[in-house]
């Protein structure tokens, strides 16, 4: 089997716009194991998932396409950065100390935010809320048990820095 050294995946395509994508999500598979499709070499981790309204389909790209594509070469490296932070601070989030509230909920003040696990039917969900504001929200997704909630609080925090008036 030859090697072409001219193929560069969808960088090489007719068709396939080489400038002007958004990303509209990303997300950690947790270790390299996927390739890149607009390269369609890169093993990567981390997927920016890109969008184009002239192109049929989302593409699941690494960092250095989805910079490319956007012509940003700030934000990608910054979404892959919080997504880095996130893994590490998972590993951690379990050990943290939970309380009891007076309604019998677990609870946990942090980074001005507090997090609260509230039973829904025979389920739990996450509330957060922004502790100087008091703006907050309840997650749509509901957890079997208790420790799920607590685990998935962290997301809501990350979620909540974003999202919540401050």
């Amino acid at each position: 089997m030859s090697y072409d050294h001219t193929d560069h995946g969808k960088w090489s395509e007719t068709g396939v716009p080489k400038k002007g994508w958004n990303c509209v999500g990303v997300d950690d598979l947790g270790e390299p194991s996927q390739t890149c499709e607009m390269c369609g070499t890169a093993e990567i981790r981390y997927v920016h998932i890109m969008h184009h309204p002239d192109y049929p389909a989302d593409l699941s790209v690494g960092c250095i396409c989805a910079e490319n594509m956007e012509q940003d070469y700030v934000r990608p490296r910054e979404r892959e950065k919080r997504l880095r932070t996130l893994a590490a601070r998972r590993k951690t989030w379990r050990r943290r100390q939970w309380k009891v509230s007076g309604r019998g909920n677990w609870y946990l003040n942090t980074e001005g935010y507090n997090l609260v696990i509230v039973p829904s039917g025979r389920k739990w969900r996450v509330v957060v809320s922004n502790r100087a504001t008091g703006a907050s929200q309840t997650g749509r997704t509901e957890f079997s048990l208790e420790s799920e909630a607590q685990v998935a609080a962290l997301t809501a925090l990350v979620w909540a820095k974003d999202h919540l008036p401050s």
